[in-house]
This record gives structure tokens, sequence and C-alpha cells, in this order.
């Protein structure tokens, strides 16, 4: 294991800790644990809260969606492990401001276990609390069970539409309504190359031959649907597209917004490849895209590989999709109304965009 950390088991809290010393304006804990972070700024009286969480190891998610427009709180485990029932609760306590709350996050076992702990002591001290479920991996489960994928990288579309919503004042059964039209209308699918190292565990996650890929895998190692011959980007991009386009399906003459995400250690320059060859088969198909977002979105530690996302859009989720947000991420910085530029200058350091 070759890392620039210090103690493995510390790893998680330390990373914690760096980026809210990096971003005080933008997350604080709660209660002093590095396990639980919600928004810095104030909270508004009677919106409905968003919280989310997960494991460590997939920056930005969960944390780095946490703010204006986006998710008003996180919990968060050690590496690929889920955070506790009772940490979530305190997130959920911190960001109630008397709307109640959405769990909002990816369904793997662990988190589905914990969120719905949690629900049953937010019932018990009276905080309304829903749950929607992100199911984008269209890799991990078949058509007709889309309720048993996982959630990977269109978890980020989610947070987006339903941050929108709650800054718009929509209560909570229609910011979940939201939430679950944007889960059900994204897809995503991944390519890995090689695999990652959880610190603690101190070696690989999976081995995979250096002249091989595998198609469909999770962002934890999860067994995908293929494994083959290192393949040419368009050879690549082709095969996950047309997988995608006939699982929801995207029409002729439809508009999408596209996610073209780096696991963690693919540079740009391949992912501007991918989306050359997604833009050239769109186009072909005569579907246009609305928004395109390009860069490290939904990672796992130093995976290389690549995942493409597609929300397919409406009238109601484009005005989600275009609703101003920031985060320690500066999430959406581009997008952002002229009104609120004022305010996101004196809160968040907009000198580069994660989501643009």
């Amino acid at each position: 294991m070759k890392k620039l950390i210090n103690k493995p088991e510390d790893f998680a809290r330390e990373t914690i800790e760096g980026i809210v010393l990096a971003h005080p304006e933008s997350l604080k804990m709660v209660n002093n644990s590095w396990h639980c972070l919600v928004r810095a700024d104030e909270k508004k009286e009677g919106k409905v809260a968003i919280a989310t969480g997960g494991g460590s190891g997939h920056l930005p998610v969960f944390l780095g969606y946490v703010g204006y427009g986006l998710a008003d709180g996180v919990t968060v485990g050690n590496v690929f492990a889920s955070p506790s029932a009772e940490a979530m609760h305190e997130v959920d306590k911190a960001i109630n401001s008397g709307a109640g709350v959405l769990h909002l996050y990816g369904r793997y076992g662990g988190d589905i276990m914990n969120f719905g702990m949690a629900s049953d002591l937010d019932e018990m001290e009276d905080i309304p609390v829903k749950e929607v479920l992100v199911t984008d991996d269209i890799a991990s489960a078949p058509k007709g069970s889309e309720n048993k994928r996982r959630g990977v990288a269109g978890l980020v579309f989610a947070y987006k539409c339903a941050g929108a919503a709650a800054e718009k004042m929509y209560n909570l059964d229609e910011v979940a309504r939201i939430a679950q039209k944007t889960v059900d209308n994204t897809r995503t699918m991944g390519v890995a190359l090689t695999p990652c190292i959880v610190p603690e565990a101190g070696k690989a996650t999976f081995s995979i031959a250096e002249d091989e890929m595998e198609i469909g895998m999770g962002i934890h190692g999860e067994p995908g649907i293929h494994r083959t011959k290192l393949m040419k980007i368009d050879d690549v991009v082709s095969n996950i597209m047309e997988k995608i386009l006939e699982d929801l399906p995207f029409e002729d003459g439809c508009e999408v917004a596209v996610l073209v995400n780096s696991l963690g250690g693919t540079p740009k320059e391949e992912l501007y490849l991918a989306y050359r060859k997604l833009y050239q088969i769109l186009s072909d198909k005569n579907i246009s895209i609305h928004r395109k977002y390009i860069g490290e979105y939904a990672t796992s530690l130093e995976m290389a590989g690549m995942s493409i996302s597609l929300l397919k859009l409406d009238d109601e989720l484009k005005e989600m999709i275009d609703a101003p947000c920031y985060s320690s991420s500066n999430f959406n910085k581009d997008i952002r109304s002229e009104e609120h530029t004022s305010e996101l200058q004196s809160r968040v350091d907009i000198s580069y965009a994660v989501f643009c």
C-alpha cells in the first residue's frame, strides 16, 4: 500500500477534520463528532431538510453535496462502512426546522438498516421523515427490478433536484416526490480498470489483469456484468450507452443531463474522450444535452475507471437542475442566478467548480 496518510485507522476521521478546517463557511460538526456534519449557515424555518450519508472513500460524495440547494446534513462512516443510526439521528435533529427530514441515499444494506433505525428514533421525537433510495446502477439488477439496484453517481442528480425543491419551500411529500422522480429517470453504468485499496485493509479490493477491464463494476468493487480485454474508449462508451438508452428508454427528441464521472484514478482527458463519443451517440439519436457535468463526482478512492449517468428531463426537472446551489465542492458555480451572486461570494470560495 502506497498512500499519503498517517495511521490507517485514523484516515477517515483526519480526512473529515481537514475538510471542515478547509471549509468552515460551509460545514460544521454536530456535537464535535466527525461522523455528523451539517450546513454552517442558518437554518431556514419551515424548510424541508435533506439528510444523506454512507461510508467514506467516495469524495465528493457524500459531504461535498451539503450546502445551499443541496443536502442539509450528512452522516459519515469509516471507508466503505455505514455510519451508525445514532449518528444519523443526531444529524436529523440538528437539521430539522419543523418541516421534516428526507433521507436521500444510495441503496446499500448497511445504510438501509441504519437509516431505518434512525427514522424510528426520529419518530419518537416527532420528527416527520420520508425516505428515497437512489437506484440508478443498471448493471446491478435487470430491467424490471429497478428497486433492487445500487445507488452510484446518479445520486448527484437526486441531491440537486430534491435540494432545489426544498429551497423552493415545497413540503416533505413534494420534495420526496421530486427526489423519486429524479431517481426514476436516472440511469448509470460504469467501467473499472483497477481496484482501490482501503487503508485499514492494506490490500486491493479485487484483482484484475493489466490488460482487462470490468464493465458494470460497482463503486466498492462489486461484480459487474462481464470482464473483458481493454477496449478503445469509443467502444466502451458505445457499450455503456447502448445499455443505458434501452433501459429507460430515452426517446427521440428528449433532453437529458449528462454526468461523466471519474472513479478517482482516471484523468479528465479520458473523461473528455468519453464525452466526445457520448455526444456523437446522443446527437445521432436526436437527444439533446441540456447540461453536462464532467469530472469527479462519486469516486472510489484511487480506482481507475469512469461512469456515465443520464437524467431524462422534463420541464419540472429542468427547473430543478438549473436552480442555484453551492457547497464545499463549489457545486454548480456556473449556473447560479444573478440575485444569488453576492450571497455565494460571501459564503464560499468560488475560484473553481466541481460541477460546471
